[in-house]
């Protein structure tokens, strides 16, 4: 079967198109995708801006003529934060089932630690024993631990990069102050949910999914996009503190010539490394493993286990 997932982040709305069947991996046949960043488009009190939503449903209608176009005969839809926490976004999203015939389904946090833990299990195999999941989006931070597909505790804070770039870090590069208060705030809210997550064991092996991740370890020497999937990429307790103030220090321009770096994502790179930064140092982690599935590829998976 030719499935198509159309996910709608904070950062952006992606479509892939893969070839797959129950028992075997998803095999990649086309991706289309948008930097639209819902995160920008929200107005006073959260709500998706006019020209966001139209921009959203353009790019959704567009979407579903190209996995029209591509012989897909399965075609999801999902939204994450952006739209789960914008109070009109019930009402964008039934407009645009209006206008397109596409039904976006809307994850709850939980939901997207789940599936992104779902689709590491598949990825690293039964024999990595208990995993820690951790996935730094564009609205939200999810971790998730355990020893089975259907992780132990699954847990969503609202620490993504855009979120904690857009309402605590003004300046480019932010003032020394910004990034202390930053810092500290993280560290709180993190250090709130780790007691509900050790409690269940320590874990085999501890993972990273999401693009914030994978250019951190790109930074710090992991192998590049070229190398494959399947070559081993992974994140470093020891390079996290001294690449976390480095960044902080640096105009968002001058992240985006480092390595891996995107211009899209550059300006929030600094907030996801205070993320990081925090996630290694309180649940005592030396290193991380970079899985390349996480969200889209969880919802694959669990689409594919219960067709007929």
């Amino acid at each position: 079967m030719r499935l198509g997932v159309l996910d709608i982040g904070s950062n952006t709305v992606h479509l892939l198109v893969v070839d797959a069947h129950r028992g075997a991996k998803p095999l990649p046949a086309f991706s289309h995708k948008l930097e639209l960043r819902l995160a920008e488009h929200l107005e006073d009190g959260g709500r998706l801006s006019e020209r966001g939503a139209e921009r959203l449903g353009g790019f959704v209608e567009e979407s579903r003529q190209v996995a029209e176009d591509k012989g897909v005969e399965d075609f999801m839809a999902f939204a994450t934060s952006a739209v789960r926490e914008a109070p009109n976004g019930e009402d964008v999203l039934a407009t645009i089932k209006e206008r397109t015939g596409v039904s976006v389904q809307v994850l709850t946090g939980e939901d997207e630690a789940r599936l992104t833990f779902l689709a590491v299990r598949r990825w690293f195999g039964w024999s990595s024993g208990r995993l820690l999941v951790f996935d730094i989006g564009g609205g939200s931070l999810e971790i998730a631990g355990g020893i089975d597909e259907e992780p132990d505790v699954a847990v969503s804070l609202p620490l993504g990069a855009g979120r904690l770039t857009r309402d605590r870090l003004s300046g480019d590069p932010p003032s020394a102050e910004e990034v202390r208060e930053l810092r500290r705030h993280v560290r709180t809210e993190v250090a709130r949910a780790v007691g509900d997550v050790i409690r269940y064991g320590a874990p085999d092996r501890a993972v990273a999914t999401s693009k914030t991740f994978r250019q951190l370890a790109r930074i710090a020497g992991a192998a590049d996009s070229g190398a494959g999937p399947y070559a081993r990429r992974s994140l470093e307790r020891s390079a996290l503190p001294e690449l976390a103030d480095r960044l902080a220090r640096m105009p968002a321009a001058e992240r985006a010539r480092l390595p891996g770096v995107s211009e899209g994502r550059a300006p929030q790179l600094a907030a996801g490394a205070i993320v990081a930064d925090a996630v290694m140092d309180l649940f005592e982690l030396t290193e991380l493993d970079v899985c390349p599935w996480a969200l889209r590829e969880g919802v694959i998976l669990r689409r594919l286990d219960v067709m007929p």
